[in-house]
């Protein structure tokens, strides 16, 4: 029996696959996600590898920008 197509959304945040989903691990272990999409972190911030939790939100990208990081936090400070 073929296996089923799955759909697999690419956005500038987490991959998006379509449907219940098992995923493998490099170590070896496989996780299941039942839900109709799941989300993958690729920012390497989640702390629910290899499911997002959104960290990629709070933080910009690039290691080298530490001074616009700086100044989002101080925007957010400010703000509030």
């Amino acid at each position: 029996m073929a296996e089923p197509h799955r759909e697999i959304i690419v956005t500038d945040g987490p991959l998006l696959v379509s449907g219940p989903v098992e995923i493998v691990l490099p170590d070896g272990r496989r996780v299941k996600s039942d839900r109709p999409v799941t989300a993958l972190c690729v920012c390497k911030r989640s702390r629910r590898q290899p499911f997002c939790d959104t960290s990629h939100r709070c933080r910009v990208r690039s290691g080298d920008n530490d001074q616009e990081e700086d100044r989002a936090q101080q925007e957010t400070s400010s703000t509030g």
